[in-house]
């Protein structure tokens, strides 16, 4: 008996509905199913290293660099830190911008061998996170002169209780051991970095970066006045931390350089031979173009230190009159005057209380020295000159 045609075709319609409906179920469950997951970006980790004193021209690179940090989204800053001390204005700027850090900022104090002394101890412990290095050592805060003496009398006394009690608010506002850091400044004392971790001045002991990062990661931090989750999972990349150094600009590099009152000095006494020479010698063209750019470069220096107003008189005045000791002969008078005025000049031209910048002694004894012999050999000379008949 034959199959009736129509029933046929509703066979096929049946058949062809029932693949549509299996097609739209397995796009229905495909599209319910989860989708592997984005890629997670690769964060970078910003870093900076201090080694070397703290100065004007570093306090400006930290500040950059944290607003730096900032416009790339970096998940923290990092400061490798090595010091022996520095500037007290600029430690405290430094400090400021570090509590004040709308980023997260890891101090680490390292290489091996690294230490954090004096205005170092202030900048580890403001901190969101502090770490060193196996091998490092932090301490020795006490305000000293510039010569490495204790500052004597009422002024050292309020020196120190301002330190003491800059120290102490910087501990407790980080939660951080305060008798010591209090120590650190009235007893002068140093702990190295398994000490401090102990005794939680510090948070750990970390032997490179990526320990840091490792040991960082998920820690509560008080960032703008808020307590923050410090996620640090997405910087790491083949095993490897992804980060970005920030480099000194060349002004900073260079006020960096000239920040050494030694070299500042320098600078300045090279700058008055090469102008005394020009006046002496008119003509000879070269002194005087050397000693312009040498006698520009100082006073940029002393520009960005702590300048005394007395003692640079002084050293103006000293100046002043050994010039004239050459177009004014006195048989020395003059310039003996001026040698006296430049040795005081030379000594008290930085405000040395509670800063430790100063000339060093030998320097300007030196200096001074050099000038009295050629003082000697100039009155010689004139009185040489006069005895001679006509």
């Amino acid at each position: 008996m034959g199959r009736h045609p129509q029933g046929d075709g509703r066979a096929r319609h049946r058949g062809r509905t029932g693949v549509r409906r299996g097609v739209a179920l397995a796009l229905l469950l495909l599209g319910a199913a989860p989708r592997s997951a984005d890629p997670v970006p690769v964060e970078t980790l910003a870093r900076i290293v201090i080694d070397g004193t703290i100065n004007p021209a570093v306090a400006d690179f930290v500040h950059e660099a944290i607003a730096r940090a900032e416009a790339d989204h970096a998940p923290a800053l990092v400061i490798q830190l090595d010091t022996p001390g520095g500037l007290l204005p600029s430690m405290r700027a430094i400090v400021k911008d570090i509590l004040a850090a709308p980023v997260p900022v890891i101090v680490y104090v390292a290489p091996s061998g690294a230490g954090a002394g004096s205005a170092g101890v202030f900048i580890t412990l403001a901190g969101h996170v502090a770490a060193m290095a196996p091998g490092t050592n932090i301490g020795a805060a006490h305000p000293v002169g510039g010569q490495g003496e204790d500052i004597k009398g009422v002024l050292g006394e309020k020196i120190e209780n301002f330190t003491a009690s800059f120290s102490e608010a910087i501990a407790h506002r980080r939660g951080r051991n305060v008798e010591w850091a209090v120590k650190a400044v009235r007893e002068s004392v140093s702990i190295t970095a398994e000490e401090a971790a102990k005794i939680h001045v510090v948070d750990f002991v970390a032997k490179d970066l990526e320990d840091v990062v490792a040991q960082a990661d998920g820690r509560q931090v008080d960032v703008g006045g808020e307590r923050r989750k410090l996620g640090l999972s997405h910087v790491w990349q083949d095993g490897q931390v992804r980060v970005h150094s920030y480099d000194m600009r060349v002004a900073q590099r260079f006020l960096n350089v000239l920040a050494d009152p030694n070299i500042a000095y320098l600078l300045m006494m090279a700058g008055v031979l090469g102008l005394y020479v020009e006046l002496t010698h008119p003509g000879v063209v070269f002194p005087g173009v050397v000693g312009g750019i040498c006698l520009v470069l100082g006073l940029t220096a002393l520009h960005v230190l702590p300048v005394s107003a007395s003692g640079l008189a002084l050293l103006l005045l000293g100046v002043t009159l050994l010039i004239a000791e050459a177009f004014l002969p006195t048989f020395g008078l003059i310039g003996a005057g001026g040698i006296v005025a430049f040795l005081l000049g030379s000594l008290f031209l930085f405000d040395t209380a509670g800063t430790g910048v100063a000339v060093a002694r030998s320097l300007v004894f030196g200096v001074g020295g050099t000038l009295g012999v050629l003082m000697l050999g100039i009155a010689a000379l004139v009185v040489r000159s006069q005895r001679r008949p006509a």
